[in-house]
């Protein structure tokens, strides 16, 4: 299988020339039915950084293709969307004949200037999940998302006006909080999934605070327990935020004064000797966040017990 340079597309003319596609009606946004587009040379690699945002629906998608963000690699099926911010590094793998269908729409950040969405954006964090966690859609929910891919495009190929651009930010913002509602319903079905990565999440943090290498290599962080979860540190959040209510930030934080109440209850250790024993490097840092978490100084609660 051959391998190409990642190609760099600063515009989505240049990316709709690359596909065989007629030129965009706006040099900002595009809106494209799959049906239409250009496959890629069979049995070949090639790797894509986009300058604009892309939101695809991919649908009937043969199983010798495969999609990749950096090392997560994932098989598409049908129903599926995903997410890319620019920048990032997306690749398309392909083995043998395949036919693409569905919807991808293509966005500059230059076009929601001086618009909400344009910071808002920002805060789906969807954009910067991994491949193997894309939004896999019922039947239901494929439908209403093609609905607004189609009102889309509809205002897309109009005459551009005034109120051509503010109408397609709006559809925008509806595709993105019905993906959003999408992925929260997803955090709650695949059940089995789930249940495994939480049991593997109090085994993680079990084993970082039953080890003495705190000392030497700190406090877990969010990025070190998604890398071992196989899972991006957004996604991680966002499931666990759905699931438990809390972040994984401050699910570290809960088994960090769960062991701190233990060594202030059960031993003689000074406080600056507990604190360093759990990885802070000053003992102010842990006092200060035992306060903040337990209404109480590490000293105070562990007078409560003589």
């Amino acid at each position: 299988m051959k391998n190409s340079p990642p190609q760099h597309f600063k515009t989505i003319s240049e990316y709709h020339r690359f596909r065989g596609l007629p030129k965009p009606e706006h040099p900002l946004m595009s809106v494209i039915n799959l049906d239409e587009i250009r496959i890629l040379p069979t049995d070949e690699q090639t790797s894509w950084i986009f300058d604009f945002y892309s939101i695809a629906l991919k649908r009937n998608i043969d199983s010798t293709v495969k999609y990749k963000y950096g090392q997560q690699t994932f098989d598409f099926d049908e129903g599926i969307m995903f997410f890319i911010a620019p920048k990032q590094v997306f690749s398309v793998e392909t083995e043998g004949n395949y036919k693409l269908s569905g919807w991808m729409l293509l966005i500059h950040p230059d076009f929601l200037w001086q618009s909400p969405l344009r910071k808002g954006i920002k805060q789906y964090e969807f954009f910067s999940y991994s491949a193997n966690e894309a939004l896999h859609l019922s039947d239901k929910e494929e439908t209403t998302i093609i609905n607004i891919f189609q009102s889309i495009q509809q205002e897309y190929v109009s005459n551009i006006d005034k109120f051509s651009q503010p109408l397609i930010i709006a559809q925008l913002e509806v595709l993105l909080n019905y993906s959003d509602r999408f992925y929260h319903r997803q955090f709650i079905t695949r059940k089995i999934y789930n249940h495994t990565l939480l049991n593997r999440l109090e085994e993680i943090l079990n084993e970082y605070f039953n080890q003495d290498s705190l000392i030497e290599s700190g406090l877990p962080t969010v990025q070190s327990i998604a890398k071992e979860l196989n899972v991006s540190p957004n996604y991680l959040s966002g499931l666990l935020k759905t699931l438990t209510g809390q972040s994984t930030q401050q699910h570290i934080h809960e088994k960090l004064i769960e062991k701190a109440k233990e060594k202030l209850s059960s031993t003689n250790f000074s406080v600056s000797e507990i604190a360093y024993s759990l990885g802070f490097e000053h003992s102010q840092s842990f006092s200060k966040l035992f306060k903040t978490k337990t209404s109480f100084s590490p000293l105070e609660y562990r007078q409560s017990f003589n």
